[in-house]
């Protein structure tokens, strides 16, 4: 599998991450494969070229801008959002929660259809889809 971790969220996560799954999975962080000021439609657009990419993110602004959330779509990636407690949690327990969901992250992600978006839950281990606002 290979992961990218948006910027809203730590980049240490995506070096543990990395680390941890070597060489079974590419983990990296946006900053690392992209200048920071690239737009997102841009690098949803490559990644999906590329393919086989799914996505870590603290961002659910991009289930709110239509642009956004338009180009995510009509991709070939699959999208796991932090839910909005988990997003404003301390790096550590942000990264307690992927962990504890890695195994149902990867079930998904090899089952789900190009352009579906998930939440990562706070507490529970259900992982739901999420429908545009």
């Amino acid at each position: 599998m290979k992961v990218l971790l948006d910027h809203n969220l730590a980049p240490e996560i995506a070096r543990a991450l990395s680390q941890l799954f070597h060489p079974v999975h590419q983990v990296v962080s946006l900053r690392e494969k992209f200048d920071p000021a690239t737009p997102d439609t841009e690098w949803i657009r490559k990644l999906s070229e590329e393919g086989q990419w799914i996505i870590l993110s603290g961002d659910r602004r991009i289930t709110r801008n239509k642009a956004e959330y338009e180009a995510f779509r009509i991709s070939r990636l699959v999208g796991f959002f932090l839910s909005k407690g988990l997003q404003k949690s301390k790096v550590t327990k942000q990264m307690e929660r992927i962990l504890a969901l890695w195994d149902e992250i990867e079930k998904i992600a090899t089952s789900a259809q190009g352009g579906a978006i998930f939440e990562l839950p706070m507490k529970s281990t259900v992982i739901k889809p999420i429908k545009k606002k």
